[in-house]
Order: structure tokens, then sequence, then C-alpha cells
């Protein structure tokens, strides 16, 4: 299966064509959306509101680490000095991460998709799981030991869990606290600094929860996981509107698409999948297009079909 076989050169060029009015808007609305959850927790605290706060959280650091890994593709902004700077102080550095580390280990993870070269292949050969299996899980991430574990290893050096794969772990862990320290300034400038802890309970519970299962979504129990058709060793979910900004921000829903394109900026890949559809792409491959995150775990965890 090649690329050019769905589409012409023009349609190539136009795809992995950067913005960066777009790629500006996209890391605009994702921190205007962190202010509002602190705005609305600030103006309304009460057990209720903090609870969803973490969970909403969780959701915006995964869109964070999206533009993390948009930069580090180079495909945020159209020039390497913007990826690298905004890529890093807005994308990285808020969630302990580092786009060039980033960057170094994804790019095998693209070369080897599709083969038992894959190096995030831990992440998730072992779907399907038993439902006792996948419960155990989701507890030792939403009670924070997988935060704990994966905060641990940035600071040892070791790396490798969920977000981050085994030699990751920052040089630019320093940036990463300075960050974080800016980042509890301005709260603290805003009379709400305390609330910075929401930021740090996301980042150790929800935060690993979304991000398990946005890999299980990704790459977990599909067609063939040892087929280099992207078709077959991803899928792209179409998100119920709940589960839209929370589970997979910025459209990295569209992960087939990203896998056979990975230069098309993610602002573009929902386009690209209409287009794909339209053109037949996935006509015979029914199962690359799952509706809902609720189906992929039916299909990760055959009990609770």
């Amino acid at each position: 299966m090649k690329v050019s076989e769905y589409l012409t050169r023009d349609e190539m060029k136009y795809f992995t064509r950067r913005s960066n009015r777009r790629g500006a808007w996209l890391v605009l609305k994702n921190w205007l959306i962190i202010a509002t959850i602190f705005t609305c927790v600030a103006l309304w605290t009460n057990p209720l509101s903090i609870l969803i706060a973490i969970f909403l959280l969780g959701g915006r650091q995964i869109g964070v680490s999206v533009l993390m890994h948009e930069a580090g593709h180079k495909t945020l902004f159209e020039t390497p000095k913007l990826n690298g700077l905004i890529g890093q102080w807005l994308g990285a550095y808020p969630v302990l991460g580092d786009c060039t580390a980033y960057a170094a280990s994804h790019r095998e993870h693209h070369r080897n998709a599709g083969t038992e070269a894959d190096p995030d292949l831990p992440n998730y050969q072992s779907y399907p799981i038993s439902k006792a299996s996948f419960y155990r899980k989701m507890s030792r991430d939403i009670t924070g030991r997988t935060g704990i574990k994966q905060l641990a290893g940035l600071f040892t050096g070791k790396g490798g869990s969920l977000l981050m794969a085994e030699g990751e772990s920052s040089n630019a862990l320093w940036q990463g606290l300075a960050a974080n320290g800016l980042f509890f300034l301005v709260l603290f400038f805003c009379g709400i600094g305390e609330l910075y802890i929401l930021w740090v309970a996301a980042y150790l519970t929800s935060y690993p929860l979304i991000a398990r299962i946005r890999q299980v979504a990704e790459h977990g129990a599909v067609a063939d996981l040892y087929d280099v058709d992207p078709r077959l060793h991803t899928r792209t979910i179409i998100p119920r509107w709940f589960e839209e900004g929370v589970i997979c921000a910025n459209d990295v829903n569209y992960h087939l698409e990203h896998h056979l394109l990975p230069s098309v900026p993610i602002y573009k890949l929902k386009e690209l999948h209409r287009l794909l559809n339209k053109k037949g792409f996935y006509k015979d491959h029914p199962q690359a297009i799952v509706h809902g995150y609720g189906d992929v775990i039916r299909q990760a965890v055959p009990e609770l079909a």
C-alpha cells in the first residue's frame, strides 16, 4: 500500500503544508481551556468541582503533550525555531517532557510500527487482556501509582512508562521544573496559587489514565499488530461528543492517518480522513475505524463486551 495510490502530489503538498496561524491557535486554545478550568474552580470551589477539574486537567495535559508531539514532528509551526521554542515551553515542559528526546524515540516508533522492532510495543502488545488485568491497570493509574513511578523515573533518569518510552527521561527536566514554577507564579499572582496542586494531582492520576486509554485505542487489540499497513496495526477513533477534548484533545484520535502520513499537521488530519474516506481507503478495512472509546475498550477487554 502506497500513499500515492490514494493522494495526488498536489493533495500531499496541501496536507503537509504547515501553518503558523493554525499552530498558534491550537496552542492558544489549549491554554485558554486550562485557564477556564482553573477559573471555574476558583469561582466555585467544592469537592465536585475539584474532582472534575482534576479529570479535565488530565485531558489538557494530554493536549499539551500532543503539542510536544507535533513540535517533535516539526509540524506544529512552519519553522524549526517556533516548533522548538513554543513546543518546548508551552507543550513539553509543563508536563516535564522534552521535544528533542521525545522525537528521537518517536521516530523509531513510526519507522518500525507494524513490526517487532516497534519500541512502544510494551505499552499495547498484551491486548486483548482480561477484565481483572484491565481493572488493575486502571487502579494503578487513578490512585497515582503509575504517575509516581513515571515521576520517579524522570528524576532518576531511568524513565519509561506510559507517558514516555525508555530513554526519553529528559535532559530538560530542570527547564520543566522552571516552567511549572512559572505556571505556579501566574496562578499565585492571580490569587489562586493554591490551585496549582490540581495540576500536580492531574499529572499523577488522570493524565496517566487517559494516556493509557489513548495508547490502547491507537494500537491495542488491532487487526494485526505486526503488519506494516497502518489500517491493520492502528486505528482511528471517531469520538462521542463527551470524549472530545478530554481523551482525544487536538484531533489526536486520527491516529491511522497520522501513521499514514506523519508529516501532516494534526490540525489537518480530520480533513485528510474525510478525503481518504471518499476515496475508499478504508473500504476493505472496517475495523480500522471505531466509533467511541467505549467500543475500543470492549475490543481490548472482551469480558466487558
